[in-house]
């Protein structure tokens, strides 16, 4: 298999009640199902990051994130897959999760950089010692961003587009997805080119800087955000888990509590807010992210 060659994600109706109360259509685009271990967003966020490291010669790929980072075990996945030697620069220190053991597993070096070491990752030179240690290889910043991985998520919108008429849609009126870093957001509402608006459920605090991120990535129009992190990064509490049990009980798909559960919660939450009309047809972006769940369950 070619990085390039993007596995198709199933658009599929969500079925709700408080959708069905609202007379309210939502698709979910299910990236999660794409692949068993380069999954959701991840392969569209790598794909052109794939193909830079391809082009210039480079005999691996190195990136940083948490012990239960989706990006980092999808990063070694795609390494071992394509060829690619990876390292890993994790936040705080050593522990043992199976995201870790994964990582391990798949060949990834793995290096802990403390918590104060890894708040330096968008400072000045930071990647210099890297390059250093590993010469020729190509560095990926937090979480697959930047415009290549922005580019690459651009081509979510063509999957949704080509299987609206299987849902009977002549079209649909707006995107809803999580927002982690903003990147994927960004790629959409590059794609969209305001023709549909794109709504990101904040995942994490403010002070991660999604919204800075979009708007360098994307500009300042085509999208709304909504805060969705319930107090923290990474932070669960009993109403959430309870909701994403009734939602899986009702739909019959799985949802994460960081990202997708907090982006169905926020969706649910604006749609009894009367954010949205009787009639409108919404694409929700299933993000994938299902291995990370082994750290909470």
């Amino acid at each position: 298999m070619n990085p390039d060659d993007l596995p198709q994600a199933p658009l599929q109706p969500l079925n709700l009640p408080w959708l069905h109360q609202a007379r309210i259509q939502v698709a979910i685009l299910r990236l999660d199902l794409i692949d068993p271990l380069i999954s959701g967003n991840k392969w569209f966020k790598l794909r052109h990051h794939l193909q830079h490291a391809r082009q210039s010669g480079a005999s691996g790929l190195i990136s940083l994130g948490g012990n239960h980072s989706n990006h980092l075990h999808a990063l070694a996945a795609a390494g071992k897959r394509f060829g690619f030697a990876t390292a890993g620069l994790l936040r705080g220190h050593a522990q043992d999760t199976p995201t870790v053991r994964d990582l391990q597993a798949m060949g990834m070096e793995l290096h802990w950089l403390g918590y104060g070491g890894y708040r330096e990752r968008h400072a000045p030179g930071f990647w210099t010692l890297w390059q250093a240690r590993y010469p020729g290889w190509h560095c990926i910043p937090e979480g697959g961003g930047g415009l290549a991985g922005a580019e690459g998520c651009a081509l979510i919108v063509d999957q949704a587009r080509a299987q609206l008429a299987t849902l009977g849609w002549p079209d649909y009126h707006a995107w809803w997805l999580a927002a982690g870093t903003g990147t994927t957001l960004a790629g959409l509402v590059l794609a969209e080119s305001g023709r549909h608006a794109v709504h990101g459920a904040l995942a994490v605090p403010a002070s991660h800087g999604v919204a800075q991120t979009v708007e360098a990535l994307a500009g300042s129009s085509g999208y709304q955000l909504h805060e969705a992190c319930r107090g923290g990064f990474a932070r669960l509490d009993d109403d959430l888990q309870a909701f994403i049990a009734d939602s899986e009980r009702h739909s019959g798909v799985p949802f994460e509590a960081l990202y997708t559960g907090k982006a169905l919660l926020a969706l649910r939450e604006q749609v009894e807010a009367g954010l949205f009309a009787a009639g409108t047809r919404l694409i929700f972006v299933h993000t994938g992210g299902l291995q990370g769940r082994r750290g909470y369950l």
